[in-house]
Formats: C-alpha cells, structure tokens, sequence
C-alpha cells in the first residue's frame, strides 16, 4: 500500500476500506466508490438546470445518507435543502449542519413525533408530510409542549399509490386544520409521482405527470381561492424533473439518484430517445470489486455479492467494458461470465449497481477517488437510519 495503514484509530481493511493517498488500486473491496469528477458534474448541473427552471432544488438524502455529500450538494448546486425519509435520517442531517429538512413522509408514531418535535432545537427547518387530520392534532401537541414549529406539506397521492390524499377538498381540510392548529405552519403541497421514474419511454412518463400536474394545480388554486398560499410545491425526481420545474405549478425538484446514477435509472431514455447515462447524467457511484477465484476458465468469481448490493431493480453492470458480464450472485460471491478468459485474481472491477439507494444502505464509508489516488474517505453517515 502506499499510505499508511492507520489514521485516527481506523486501521485499512479493518475500519475503513481506504485512506486519502493511497492508489485506487490498493481500496479494500468490495467498495463504494464515488468518481469525484462526475459526481461534481452531475450535481453542478442540476444545480444549473434547477435555476434556469425558475425553481429551487432539494436533494433527496435517503439515496446517498451522507452529511459529505449533502453539504457538496450545498455548495456545487445551490441546493435548498435536504428531504428524507425518517425521522432519524432528518436527525443526522440536522447535526450535520443542514439547515432547512423535510421527512417527506408520514410521522405518526408518538416517540417519532417527539423525535420531530425536537428536531428545530438543532437549528434546522423542520418539515414534514401529512395525509390524514389525525396526524394534524398528533403534529401540533408535540410541537407546542416543545416549544418548537413544525411546518407541513399535504401530501397528494398522484400516481404513486402509496401515501397521499387523492381529492382537492381533503386537501383544503388538511391545510386549514395545519394553519389553524399551534405550533404548526401550512407550508404547501408535497406531489411525488414514483411510480413511473423508472418507466422507460419519455412520452409515457410525460402522460403520468401530466395528470400529476392536472392534480396539483387544482388544489393550487382552491388553496390559495382561501388565502392559502403554497411556499413549497415539491416533488419531481431524477426521470421527471425536467417536466415539473417546466409545469409553473412546481417550485421545488427533489431529485436523488441524479448525483450518482445506477443501472436501472441508467436505461430510460431521455427526449431523443437516448439513456439518461449516456450524456445527460454520469455515472458517480461504484462498487468496486475483485477477482477472488478463476478455477472455471469461463468464470470469474468477485467477492461482491448479495451482501455488498441490493439486486431489487436488476443485477449490476460492469462499468466500461464488454468483454465481461456480471451474471449470477449469492451472498458472499459475484459471477462473472468471462468467455475469453480475460480475468485474472485480484484484478478489480468497478460495478454499476442496479439500485443505488438501498446500496448505499449497506456499507458504512464512500472512497471519493480522483485520477486514480484516494481523496476523500466520507461516512456514510445515515447508514442503517432505518426509523
């Protein structure tokens, strides 16, 4: 190796898989790696492409649960803020440094609306997304006994079929019982379409978004018919943000897996009917593999299996070359078809991976690499912050 073994306590293959200095070819694997190089590209480009849309842009961190990148995301693309999942990935956000972070999800259990409630003592705006006048009592108790202001988005189900309401009126009751109630503040509309970022065709994720869109508006104008009006309308993700910063209805993007890119977002195409990977976004993030054992001439096997991935959206894909193809897993082992026999032991491959997000979730450290050398070891910081 070319650093030294241990730094601060943490000692390479061990704590941590790298050190800032060594070569990329002596990271212990399987790894994440980041390319610094893209990975800055891709997030000053959305950041650039949010500005030109006329809206601001907050960072998905449940894709990536790092405080490192978050903050990058700051600093390179102008970001707004940080939305996540749960509460305890708001909490490492916040410690962080964060200022401004909406759990853009339902928080209902009593200790977790606590946990919310306490959450602008670290100094950050505390957002949150109801669906039900239940949640709105629950919300309001918590913050008044604390002290604090929790501000909130009512969520509209408009495609997703998961959280949400579905209709204008339960809309208006939602926010007028949140403006009424103390210690809350209406904030506006939270409107994700998940369900189809991953569709494949352009026109097909523009149909869904336009009944979307169509949803939006209408609770838009009879909100603000009230004297209502919607400080935040969010929503819009890596394969639909171009269609809800363009709506004049959206005035906030909450894109993730943009910054990294993965295999499955890889393959849907964009307008002139081209992968999204192959010129409007980079690949960032990889799984850094080696060869641990070629007794079969054919067949390579790598020591990143079920283990070091989420194969939930497809098996990953060998980054940069042709010749070899990632074919079979278990937990401890990667396949690699290699006809012509062109591995050897020990030889390293970086893998896309189908699924960045709970990818992510599985390791504890990224290894930010530049021009082949080690430049920054960054914690995944809400790793494992599952509640």
């Amino acid at each position: 190796m070319n650093a030294p073994a241990k730094f601060d306590g943490l000692e390479v293959g061990y704590d941590i898989p790298a050190l800032p200095g060594m070569a990329e070819a002596d990271i212990q694997t399987p790894a994440l790696v980041l390319d610094l190089d893209a990975l800055e590209r891709n997030i000053t480009k959305m950041g650039e492409l949010a500005a030109k849309m006329g809206v601001r842009h907050r960072v998905h961190g449940k894709m990536h649960k790092s405080v490192d990148v978050a903050l990058l995301q700051e600093k390179l693309g102008n970001s707004c803020g940080v939305c996540c999942q749960k509460v305890s990935e708001a909490e490492v956000f916040a410690r962080g440094g964060i200022k401004d972070v909406l759990v853009s999800n339902q928080v209902r259990d009593p200790a977790k609306i606590d946990r919310l409630a306490r959450l602008p003592k670290l100094g950050a705006r505390t957002l949150v997304c109801v669906d039900d006048l239940a949640n709105v009592a629950d919300l309001s108790e918590a913050a008044t006994r604390h002290g604090t202001e929790i501000e909130c988005l009512v969520e509209i189900d408009c495609g997703a079929g998961r959280c949400g309401v579905t209709t204008t009126p339960e809309v208006v009751e939602i926010a007028q019982a949140i403006n009424a109630a103390s210690g809350l503040k209406f904030s506006g509309i939270q409107a994700y379409q998940g369900a189809m970022q991953h569709m494949d065709s352009y026109d097909d994720r523009r149909a869904k978004i336009d009944i979307a869109v169509a949803m939006v508006r209408d609770a838009v104008d009879a909100l603000k018919a009230l004297g209502l009006d919607c400080d935040i309308v969010g929503g819009g993700g890596t394969g639909s943000y171009y269609f809800e910063g363009a709506s004049g209805v959206y005035n906030e993007l909450q894109c993730g897996s943009y910054a990294f890119m993965d295999a499955d977002y890889g393959r849907i195409l964009d307008k002139d009917g081209k992968r999204i990977d192959d010129g409007e976004w980079e690949n960032a993030l990889f799984i850094l593999t080696s060869v641990m054992s070629h007794a079969k001439a054919d067949l390579a096997v790598v020591d990143a299996g079920l283990k070091a991935q989420s194969v939930d959206s497809g098996l990953p894909v060998v980054f940069g070359r042709d010749d070899v193809t990632y074919a079979k897993c278990s937990d401890e082992h990667g396949v690699i078809s290699d006809p012509q026999a062109v591995l050897k032991v020990n030889d390293k491959l970086r893998l896309v991976p189908g699924h960045c997000d709970p990818t992510c979730n599985v390791h504890d450290w990224y290894v930010g690499v530049r021009g082949g050398k080690v430049e920054v070891v960054w914690p995944i910081s809400a790793r494992g912050k599952a509640f």
